[in-house]
């Protein structure tokens, strides 16, 4: 029993001499590097500019007509009433003729599978939607009143009617080339 407490003993001793020498003496000289660390690092601030002042400007062009006068607008009107009548007269026989089946898909879901000759005539093929459609010179295609001009083996060629930026209808060219069917 002696032995036991003699050992037990020489465990707390060891435990007091180990946790006092982790006391004061390390701990003074790690604050001191620490604060010196502190002291030496500096960080970089740069001002930041003042900002420039806004002087508005006084409209000085007396020869241009003001952009929100009356006149501007008088203007602007004359140009979009002869603009509607070219662009009427593109339009009108659009809008006076009855619709094709592919006229109720955009132009860009179409994909040309191949080509036949009937009647001496050469047609397309066109797939929409798992469905084949046969096209023909004349044929309307597309969301953009596209009317088919020419068909080769390669591809269909038309005409669509859109609008520019400016609002005025226009005539574009587009085509739909032969593309292998995929789902083989």
């Amino acid at each position: 029993m002696m032995q036991r407490q003699s050992f037990a003993l020489g465990l707390v001793l060891t435990g007091l001499a180990t946790i006092a020498g982790c006391t004061a003496s390390g701990e003074d000289e790690l604050q001191q590097w620490m604060q010196e660390e502190r002291n030496g690092i500096r960080p970089q601030i740069t001002a930041i500019p003042e900002p420039s002042k806004f002087e508005p400007q006084a409209y000085l062009s007396e020869r241009i007509t003001e952009p929100f006068s009356s006149e501007k607008l008088a203007s602007v009107m004359r140009g979009s009433l002869a603009a509607t009548v070219i662009n009427s007269a593109l339009l009108e026989p659009e809008l006076n003729r009855r619709k094709q089946p592919l006229e109720a898909y955009p132009l860009d879901i179409m994909r040309m599978v191949g080509s036949l000759t009937r009647d001496g005539q050469l047609v397309a093929l066109v797939k929409v939607d798992r469905l084949l459609y046969q096209v023909r010179t004349g044929s309307y295609l597309g969301q953009n009143y596209g009317r088919v001009n020419r068909i080769t083996e390669t591809d269909i060629t038309l005409r669509e009617i859109v609008q520019d930026p400016s609002g005025e209808w226009t005539e574009r060219p587009a085509a739909l080339q032969l593309q292998e069917d995929a789902s083989k």
